[in-house]
């Protein structure tokens, strides 16, 4: 063939890289990088990197990968055929390090997790197991630990402040011994003397009502009673109750009945109580044949 035949020029050039026909299509449309950037919000930076063939400096493959497909997108270019060079230039031959359905699409850079929010959840994390290691332990073992130390004290001060209070209450409830002596009958028609020192001193000798009450007056050095039925008569020193002379009747006499006598008695063993007291005065009372004994 001459040399000034026609011939066929053999392009023998490689195929061009998938950031030069990133770049030649964002040049074709017109676009500056800063147009690409703000369509598909990846910074200026990656997507220079990209045109460069430069996939070190982005954050990992999928990155580059997804930033590619993004850019891809925003100049019209078949994405798929961006990302399979990508790959190929990546040296990626292994399926499972492919992007599947379902998986983050990490071409948009505002739905992959921040930092931020990857931190806060491994603090939550921390916090939530440690919260049920404390409540496993408290749960299952609830002897163990200071806790529980601390709590047995807590109740311990508390049971003795309480005590310390009852106490206190107690003795502020008991009667004043300078207090009036009141005495007052439960039943009906219950005969009683009062007398002062001896029984011919009598300060109130009567048939009491049920209800009616007698206070020992103030003038008598020492009061004393005698009745057939002491178990019918409620005392009372300043307002305060005191126990009964007795729980069951007798006849008893010579009874001292001071505010400091009451207050001094034990209930047990009154003076003048028993069998032998029958013969002392007691006031009448019917027998079934209508008289008297």
């Amino acid at each position: 063939m001459a040399d000034d035949e026609p011939g066929f020029e053999i392009d023998n050039s490689e195929p061009a890289a998938p950031g030069e026909r990133l770049r030649a299509a964002r040049e074709a449309k017109g676009m500056s990088i800063e147009d690409v950037a703000s369509a598909t919000r990846i910074p200026r930076n990656h997507l220079e990197s990209i045109e460069d063939g430069d996939f070190a400096v982005l954050p990992g493959r999928t990155y580059a990968i997804g930033f590619s497909r993004s850019y891809a997108k925003a100049v019209g270019l078949n994405d798929d055929e961006i990302v399979n060079e990508v790959r190929e230039q990546l040296g990626i031959e292994d399926p499972s390090e492919r992007l599947r359905d379902g998986t983050i699409q990490t071409e948009d850079p505002t739905r992959l997790p921040s930092r931020g929010l990857v931190i806060g959840s491994i603090v939550a994390a921390v916090i939530l197991l440690l919260g049920l290691f404390a409540f496993s332990r408290t749960f299952f073992n609830p002897g163990a630990g200071p806790d529980s130390l601390l709590a047995a004290e807590e109740d311990r001060t508390i049971a003795e402040e309480q005590a310390q209070a009852a106490a206190t209450q107690s003795a502020s409830q008991q009667p004043a011994a300078d207090g009036p002596v009141v005495f007052t009958s439960t039943e009906e028609g219950m005969w009683v003397r009062f007398y002062d020192g001896v029984e011919s001193n009598v300060l109130m000798e009567s048939l009491m009502a049920e209800g009616e009450s007698y206070t020992i007056p103030d003038t008598a050095e020492d009061p004393q009673m005698r009745t057939g039925r002491p178990d019918a008569f409620t005392i009372t020193i300043g307002g305060q109750s005191v126990p009964r002379l007795a729980e069951n009747d007798a006849v008893v006499s010579d009874v001292e009945v001071s505010a400091e006598a009451l207050l001094a008695r034990d209930g047990i063993g009154l003076p003048g109580e028993g069998s032998d007291a029958e013969g002392a005065d007691s006031p009448p009372q019917s027998t079934g044949t209508g008289g008297v004994r």
